[in-house]
């Protein structure tokens, strides 16, 4: 990708439909490694990440949509010992991507929402962020508008670390399928670690994982942390 990520669009293909999936036609990357190497200008800028432009020949999904389903993509496809397993598809319909499993031809629409950087030198409380976030997509449309749906919430304010079980203990009612939160960890020497949750209680905690990017983007290593 060039510019602001949507002059020149990212390589992709049509996938075949599966059985009990989407009716419609949907654009995917042709493999995680693909991906994330069109991803690495993305990643690599904050400002890209907050501000980048819809593309278009992925349903209008913003530059932040990818990344934040890629990693999601990324720890599900670790966690079945697989690496194209789960892969993320545009939304003709107007959602912020699917992200679809190959296997079963299961299939989950995302909507996602940004807690941005902060516009003052003051420190956000993270957790409280990630609160109001859900509580704001829940609120813009009701049931109607969250049930059966994925609400992903991309952390760029930094704001240092947060506690994922604390944070699912204390989430507002909503009708949300899922509740997932990635956002970068930390960036040092041209690697890159992400962070990502799943706001829902296993076996008493949220579980969570890391994403350490190489340097080269040519692979990735997940690790679960709790």
């Amino acid at each position: 990708m060039t510019g602001q990520g949507t002059d020149s669009p990212p390589p992709a293909q049509r996938p075949k439909r599966q059985p009990g999936t989407m009716s419609y036609q949907t654009t995917r990357f042709k493999s995680m490694a693909v991906a994330l190497r069109e991803l690495e200008e993305i990643i690599k800028s904050p400002v890209l990440l907050e501000t980048g432009k819809p593309l278009k020949r992925f349903g209008d999904a913003r530059p932040r949509e990818l990344v934040a389903n890629w990693m999601i993509c990324a720890v599900a496809n670790a966690e079945d010992g697989s690496v194209e397993r789960m892969a993320f598809h545009s939304d003709p319909i107007g959602g912020d991507g699917i992200i679809v499993d190959g296997k079963t031809g299961e299939s989950w629409p995302t909507e996602h929402v940004l807690v941005p950087m902060p516009r003052t030198a003051s420190v956000p409380d993270v957790e409280a962020s990630i609160i109001k976030a859900v509580s704001d997509k829940q609120q813009k449309g009701g049931a109607a508008y969250a049930t059966g749906k994925t609400l992903v919430v991309f952390l760029n304010s930094g704001g240092g670390e947060w506690k994922p079980t604390r944070v699912t203990r204390n989430l507002p009612a909503h009708d949300f399928g899922a509740v997932w939160v990635t956002g970068l960890h930390s960036a040092a020497d041209g690697e890159y670690l992400f962070g990502v949750a799943n706001l829902h209680l296993e076996i008493g905690h949220a579980p969570a994982w890391t994403v350490h990017i190489a340097k080269d983007f040519g692979s990735w290593i997940v690790n679960r942390v709790q």
